[in-house]
């Protein structure tokens, strides 16, 4: 990129993994009879390239400081040996190809160590930043970065497009800051901007403008961001002299690209390739919902042993036999949007698969409709799927579920049920500056035996049968509600008219409807 960067590197929130147990700065004492050094790699280490770790080991080239920021997380990894072998184990399906990428385009290979700082090779690791996927992106860098993000899909968790992005954005800040492989770090974690203050900070007080003397002017998050990283480094290039036991991965590819004729099943793909639709979904963890997006990408990532024999099976299938069809007939009140919401999809797809030139439909028309051959069970890593674990987790307290209205936000709901916005955040799967839409249900949990609100008490939900000679601003005065709420409500198009029959969603006051 040419062009400046998102300020910062800030979804059901997965907090990062790396943070489950506090770091301990005086646990176990490093070894005073063994110092670190670029050449610490025994010959063993150096023949040994059938292991992936090995190779990595191998490559590593970023410079190192006696620092006690680094002991402190060296002495945490060191103490906490079954955190790294079951990192390592699920890093085991990308790190091949992160190790690739990095060596096709001779970046330093420390860098294949990155998610296990940023997520714990979690693909569907989600900050309460909105930060998602193995390299942790959030929305903004994401687009800026090329990478789709729609309800059917999430580049930023995707294995192919965010270690392609990552490694731009990384690429980039590397030039930013002049070849200084650790200030592109910081940048990748702070923002671009933070460094660049830090380093104009540092000049003006005649300091140099290396990581280690900005680190100061840093968010706090970023002073141990670095050191972290670097303390991974020495647990690899150490690990013969400290009895770490790190998993062998082997140094070959895991997993194949197929290409598909379009939209996909998930379900149906995982039968074709022989594992289960949890593994299918952890190679492809962009895939939001019960198929791969319609637009595109068309490919699917398979494990290598399984690669050939899907294809075959893929090529007996129809083009139009990777996903399953209805014929439906409109039913008086339908529309569009609910028959998408019934069929978990979207009115793009239903009009662009049966030639409508808009949303409308009318009473008896039939409809060729997309839809997933198994139950929702069977697609257990959905994003839907993933965050109604969250929602029905069993917390501390009673279980209430509360309707959001007009003017609501995180904040103000967190204060009238006594917690934070991040607790409030955490029980619904988001992040705490995710948007919130007029008539979504939130879980909350709460002390009180009192499992209703006044306020919310107030605010019902209606479907009211729009008549002849209904508009929409006929309907928002007789109910004391606004045409914009209708609007999005209901996922109205403005400019077209209400159909008699057609069924309206509306959150109302009932202390304001009059007979």
């Amino acid at each position: 990129p040419t062009t400046p960067m998102p300020v910062s590197q800030e979804e059901m929130v997965i907090e990062v993994p790396r943070a489950e147990v506090p770091v301990a700065s005086h646990q176990k004492p490093l070894r005073p009879d063994v110092s670190f050094s670029e050449n610490h790699l025994s010959k063993k280490n150096l023949e040994n390239q059938d292991d992936l770790i090995s190779r990595i080991r191998v490559g590593l080239s970023l410079p190192v400081e006696n620092d006690s920021a680094i002991d402190a997380e060296f002495n945490w990894y060191l103490n906490n040996p079954e955190y790294l072998k079951r990192v390592f184990s699920r890093s085991e399906p990308y790190l091949y190809h992160i190790v690739k990428s990095l060596k096709d385009r001779e970046m330093p290979l420390d860098l294949a160590l990155l998610p296990v700082v940023e997520s714990a090779f979690d693909p569907f690791a989600y900050s309460h930043g909105r930060a998602s996927g193995l390299w942790q992106i959030i929305p903004r860098t994401g687009t800026y970065l090329g990478l789709k993000q729609n309800w059917w899909f999430d580049a930023r968790r995707d294995v192919l497009e965010s270690t392609r992005a990552a490694l731009d954005y990384l690429q980039y800040l590397h030039v930013l800051f002049e070849g200084d492989w650790l200030l592109a770090l910081a940048g990748y974690n702070s923002g671009e901007g933070n460094v660049a203050k830090a380093i104009r900070r540092a000049e003006s007080e005649g300091l140099p403008t290396d990581f280690w003397h900005i680190r100061n002017y840093l968010p706090a998050e970023t002073r141990t961001y670095v050191p972290r990283l670097i303390a991974l480094k020495r647990v690899i290039a150490e690990s013969e002299s400290y009895d770490i036991d790190l998993p062998q991965i082997a140094n070959i590819p895991f997993f194949e690209i197929v290409e598909t004729a379009g939209q996909m099943d998930m379900a149906l793909a995982a039968d074709l390739a022989n594992v289960t639709t949890d593994e299918l979904y952890r190679l492809n963890p962009g895939v939001n919902r019960w198929a791969t997006d319609p637009e595109g990408p068309h490919h699917i990532l398979v494990p290598v042993k399984r690669a050939a024999n899907f294809r075959m099976a893929l090529s007996e299938l129809g083009d139009q036999d990777q996903v399953s069809w209805s014929r439906h007939e409109v039913s008086m009140g339908e529309t569009l949007s609910q028959l998408a919401l019934t069929y978990q999809t979207t009115p793009w797809v239903l009009k662009e698969v049966n030639g409508l030139a808009n949303d409308m439909i009318r009473i008896g028309q039939n409809l060729m409709i997309p839809h997933a051959t198994k139950q929702p069970e069977d697609y257990a890593q959905t994003l839907e799927a993933r965050r109604n674990r969250v929602l029905d987790q069993k917390r501390n307290g009673n279980r209430k579920v509360y309707t959001v209205r007009k003017g609501d936000s995180l904040w103000t709901i967190s204060q009238q049920h006594n917690t934070t916005v991040r607790e409030l955040a955490k029980w619904n799967a988001m992040a705490p500056r995710d948007p919130l839409s007029i008539g979504r249900e939130l879980v909350i949990w709460t002390d009180s035996t009192d499992l209703t609100t006044q306020d919310n008490e107030r605010i019902r939900r209606l479907t009211y049968t729009v008549k002849k000679s209904d508009s929409l601003s006929r309907i928002s005065m007789r109910f004391k509600v606004s045409i914009p709420e209708l609007i999005e409500w209901n996922d109205l198009p403005p400019e077209k008219y209400l159909q008699p029959g057609q069924q309206l969603i509306m959150f109302v006051d009932v202390t304001k409807q009059s007979t």
